[in-house]
Parts: C-alpha cells; sequence; structure tokens
C-alpha cells in the first residue's frame, strides 16, 4: 500500500511540537527555574542528557506523557500543573512562596528582566546575574542558558 503525500505531511506533523508543547516546555523551564534546578540536575533526575531537556523547555521536542509525568515527580508539582491557566497557583519556587509569575508582579521586575535581556549574552550577563545573587543570597544554579 502505497502512502500518499498527504498522508505523509500528515504524518510528519503529528510529530512536529505545536503551541500546547511549546506552553508545556516553558512550564518545565519556569517550573526548573522556580526551583533554581539546573538544566543537569533535570535531566539526572528522569533520566536523559541535559540536551534533551534544553529541547523540551524550547518546544523543539514533545514531552511524551511518562517523562511529563517523571518531569512532574522530579519538580514536585501535579502533572496538570503543566497545563494550567492560572499559572500563580500552581508554579511555587522551592519554599513553595512564590511562584516565578508572581515575581514579575512585583514593582520594577519587568523592568529588571528587559534590561537583562539587553545585555550581550557572556560576560557581562554573568557578572549582572551573580551580583545580584550575590546581593540577596541567592544560590546559582549553573544553567548554560544565560551565557549562550
Amino acid at each position: 500500500m502505497a502512502l500518499t503525500t498527504t498522508a505523509i505531511e500528515a504524518m510528519i506533523n503529528q510529530r512536529k511540537s505545536d503551541s500546547t508543547d511549546i506552553a508545556v516546555g516553558q512550564r518545565i523551564r519556569v517550573e526548573r527555574l522556580g526551583r533554581r534546578m539546573s538544566q543537569t540536575a533535570l535531566a539526572e533526575g528522569i533520566g536523559v542528557s541535559f540536551q534533551q531537556v534544553q529541547k523540551y523547555e524550547s518546544g523543539s521536542n514533545r514531552v511524551g506523557a511518562g517523562r511529563l509525568s517523571r518531569i512532574a515527580e522530579v519538580l514536585d508539582i501535579p502533572v496538570r500543573a503543566f497545563f494550567e491557566t492560572d499559572a500563580s497557583a500552581t508554579l511555587k519556587d522551592e519554599d513553595h512562596k512564590t511562584s516565578p509569575l508572581d515575581m514579575l508582579a512585583e514593582p520594577g521586575a519587568v523592568r529588571v528582566l528587559r534590561a537583562f535581556t539587553q545585555l550581550p549574552k557572556g560576560p557581562m550577563r554573568l557578572s549582572v546575574l551573580s551580583l545580584l545573587e550575590n546581593m540577596t543570597g541567592c544560590e546559582q544554579t549553573g544553567d548554560a542558558s544565560v551565557s549562550g
């Protein structure tokens, strides 16, 4: 039985990430960062490479149901948290006090984030991040995406 071009395109499109996959990936990243967890630590917890975690977070690779369940377990959240429309109801930091999205509601937070993203990736950006973390006593996660 020969496959038609339409059937082949349908099969290919089935495997492509869609907006839900991208949103889930972004939610994984927010949850991970909210816990000050590195991509490497999450990867080790779910049994994949940190590059695979990067692909999940960017939405370039879809996260299967079993893997999503394991990610939720490692992050100590329910699977439904990846699909909630009210993110601040489910996304909490490691102390379960403040969600990263709630932090953006703080006066000046968006301005700080906007200024930070305007810095060139590399040593200056890492220095600013290190300064802020040192000023607040926050731990560094070693997130490779900050520098490059």
